[in-house]
């Protein structure tokens, strides 16, 4: 490859591929500024007074605004500097490397996005259920160990895992963690882990799926506006396409616009006698819909549903994530959970059994770590990343946005009354279902502050319209009461109370929906990719661009997701409480596989005194999952044990009972039978999956130290043609050569040659 580099000045350099073009990529060596070194210092002191309050201020006086400061500060300096340091030490990006997307550009898959576009598709994919449900779950273990790991978790963790999965899948075509895992590690261990995070992904998916489901059965509003976030997003993706290329900002401003429009609609649509009839849909019908949009979504080019659907969502989670801090800051609500409760030794706790270690961590899952997020880096995003230097900002920094959105969750969860919010999140056979008997059972807990009553719970209830709050379990109705207690106490007062906990509620759906749709891509390339490796006809289905495999991959990944989704709709233990445990363990599982990967890559490359940045995260996540998993296998316990709720039951059937326990007839006595079989069986096949994978990487990687071993599998570079500026907001030099793109002729530079800045 030639290359001009042409100095601006010492620390500005413009390389150039082609002596006809402008610049294609620019490399800043301009040193930190001695005022920005007082801002970082200056910051880094408000960080750690905030975490110093939060960490040893006991008592009912801690105001939640500390958890705000605390995590936005760590967010800053992990990002300036830890982030820099991996990209300077270990990616190095290369804006003279063409991208896959501007190698494959094919209009489906492989498409060249403006970053801040690919930004709110790749937030918008990665952030799902995890870091709302999460951090809300968790919360009855207290306040302090799960923002320190949501928070510090991300910063050396998940933002590590993200943008280190996303740099290796750029330098690799775009290829599927699976994929790698084979190329990387071995044929065996490949197999193994194709198949494995195959049947992860689908699990995930569901799990997702259910939650969202959970969130919009009979809810005519929360359909509707969700519901119309569909032909807005086709309106944007051909107005990006045919009508106005390149006017990101002005297609922003009008779908922000009718998003709004929609939601404000949404209460009026769900009051109509139409509204109310045709809107008002039951859990099983959602389910079917969300299969058939997941299909559509697949098989559709990404330009004109996905990504700019997702990018729409962003427009809505990130403002309302924003208006709910600024709520915070505003309002000062105290934190009313405890900063370590003592559910958190015991392990008995309602929410969910188990003790903070390891189940904490599990529990509160991509908030903070995630292995879902390592497929949509090896999925959708490096297919239509134009720059590798825009890695960093995608990639780290998505992951810290869902981190701050975990934060928030946390916040909403722990500012609640805690006797009201175990009367939310138990289950129903433990507070008996009515305001009167959750009273009577939380009084018993061993709480602080004044005891619950009757009254107290249904005047919470009636404040947000809803007729019954009592064991409203998932998470997402205790997320949305603490978010319309903040939000009322700012806009609007009691009045509007019960409009923001349906708005929160709508947009928990519209949060979670993003990544099902994603997410089903992701796996088509992965069973796309699995089956091509069989040879013969098979290896056409590795060829993105060919329709008909595409179909049937679609309807493989959905058909399989669709019917785990359909068994935890109908699941007597009421599919939440079941699934989602394994939800967080297959999550956390996938998460090992792909650092092993990346630890893998960075030993190969000859940069093994940088492996601790990947291989610290791994460790303790191994540590976390194995133990995890080995207590939901043969824990004697039947609310922890799957394998123990499993013979419960079935010796249950053997005595000839037709119900025990959450199973109310002979037939949802042999559901539970069968799922939690199901869930057993999974727990022990995804444990082996990552045990295999990571015993390969380990031979992998110290054959590679003795200068030996399989040969790293990165592609040639091939020359870039194009220019696109590396944050969101263009540096002056960017500036200029953008410029210089701008004033050629549409021929000379071609469909990728103008971006605007």
């Amino acid at each position: 490859m030639t290359k001009h580099i042409a100095e601006q000045d010492s620390e500005v350099s413009f390389i150039r591929t082609d002596d006809d073009l402008p610049p294609v990529a620019i490399v800043d060596r301009s040193p930190i500024t001695v005022r920005h070194r007082i801002v970082f210092g200056i910051i880094a002191v408000i960080g750690a007074i905030a975490w110093a309050i939060i960490a040893f201020v006991r008592g009912e006086t801690v105001n939640a605004v500390w958890l705000v400061v605390a995590a936005i500060c760590t967010y800053i300096i992990g990002f300036r500097f830890y982030a820099r340091l991996i990209e300077m030490k270990i990616v190095r990006p290369r804006d003279d490397h063409a991208t896959p997307a501007e190698i494959f550009e094919n209009g489906t898959d492989y498409v060249p996005t403006d970053r801040r576009v690919l930004f709110g598709h790749h937030f918008a994919a990665i952030a799902g259920a995890g870091p709302l449900v999460g951090p809300v779950l968790a919360t009855q273990m207290g306040y302090l160990p799960c923002s320190i790991w949501i928070v510090i978790g991300a910063v050396l963790g998940g933002c590590v895992q993200d943008y280190l999965v996303l740099w290796i899948s750029t330098r690799r075509r775009g290829r599927s963690l699976g994929q790698m895992v084979r190329e990387e590690l071995g044929a065996t261990a490949g197999a193994v882990a194709l198949v494995g995070v195959l049947v992860i992904m689908v699990i995930i998916i569901a799990v997702l799926a259910l939650i969202v489901v959970k969130a919009l059965a009979q809810s005519p509003w929360g359909v509707f506006s969700i519901a119309m976030t569909i032909p807005i997003a086709l309106f944007m993706g051909c107005y990006l396409r045919f009508l106005r290329p390149g006017r990101v900002g002005e297609v922003s401003v009008i779908g922000a616009g009718l998003l709004l429009l929609s939601v404000a609609s949404g209460s009026w649509v769900a009051q109509t006698s139409w509204g109310a009839s045709w809107l008002n849909l039951s859990p099983v019908t959602l389910s079917w819909l969300i299969i058939i949009y997941g299909f559509a979504a697949s098989v559709l080019p990404v330009w004109l549903l996905l990504a700019p659907r997702d990018y729409l969502s962003t427009f809505m989670k990130v403002g309302t994530i924003a208006l709910l801090a600024i709520g915070i800051c505003i309002a000062h609500p105290i934190l009313q959970a405890p900063a370590i409760s003592h559910f958190a030794t015991r392990g008995d706790g309602p929410v969910f059994a188990g003790s903070l270690f390891p189940f904490l961590f599990i529990t509160i899952a991509c908030g903070a770590l995630s292995g879902f997020h390592s497929l949509i880096s090896s999925g959708t995003t490096p297919k239509l990343l134009e720059k590798e230097s825009q890695m960093r900002m995608i990639g780290y920094g998505g992951m810290i946005t869902e981190s701050f959105v975990a934060i928030m969750a946390l916040i909403t969860a722990s500012i609640i009354n805690q006797h009201l919010y175990f009367s939310v999140n138990a289950p129903a056979a433990q507070t008996g279902g009515t305001a009167a008997t959750a009273a009577e059972y939380v009084n018993r807990l061993g709480l602080s502050g004044a005891p619950a009553t009757a009254a107290q719970i249904n005047e919470a209830a009636s404040g947000v319209g809803e007729h019954s709050i009592v064991s409203r379990t998932g998470g997402a109705p205790t997320l949305a009461l603490g978010m319309s207690d903040v939000l009322r106490r700012v806009f609007g007062g009691d009045s509007l109370k019960a409009f923001w906990y349906h708005f929160a509620i709508m947009f928990e759906a519209l949060f979670i929906l993003t990544t099902v749709d994603a997410g089903t891509r992701v796996a088509r390339f992965m069973l796309s990719d699995a089956l091509g490796n069989l040879g013969g006809p098979l290896a056409k289905l590795r060829n993105p661009s060919w329709r008909l495999g595409v179909w049937i991959c679609s309807l493989a990944v959905v058909a399989g997701w669709g019917s785990v989704l359909l068994m935890g709709v109908t699941d007597p233990l009421g599919g939440i409480n079941t699934l989602f445990p394994l939800f967080g363990i297959a999550n956390q599982l996938l998460a090992a596989i792909a650092l092993t990967v990346v630890t893998v890559v960075v030993i190969k490359k000859g940069l093994l005194k940088w492996a601790w940045i990947p291989g610290i995260p791994l460790l303790w996540d191994l540590v976390v999952t194995l133990t995890a998993s080995w207590q939901k296998i043969f824990s004697a316990d039947p609310a922890l044990g799957y394998w123990t709720q499993h013979y419960q039951y079935l010796a249950a059937k053997n005595a000839g009972k037709t119900s025990f326990g959450a199973a109310k007839n002979a037939h949802q006595l042999d559901e539970v039978i069968r799922n939690t079989f199901i869930q057993g069986t999974l727990s022990i096949i995804f444990a082996l999956v990552v045990v295999i994978v990571v015993v390969a990487g380990i031979v992998v990687a110290l054959g590679a130290i003795r200068g030996g071993g399989r040969p790293l599998r990165e592609d040639a570079p091939v020359p870039s043609k194009f220019f696109a500026p590396s944050g969101l907001i263009p540096t002056a030099a960017e500036r200029e050569v953008q410029s210089q793109w701008d004033a050629l002729p549409a021929s000379t530079a071609g469909p990728l040659g103008a971006r605007e800045p």
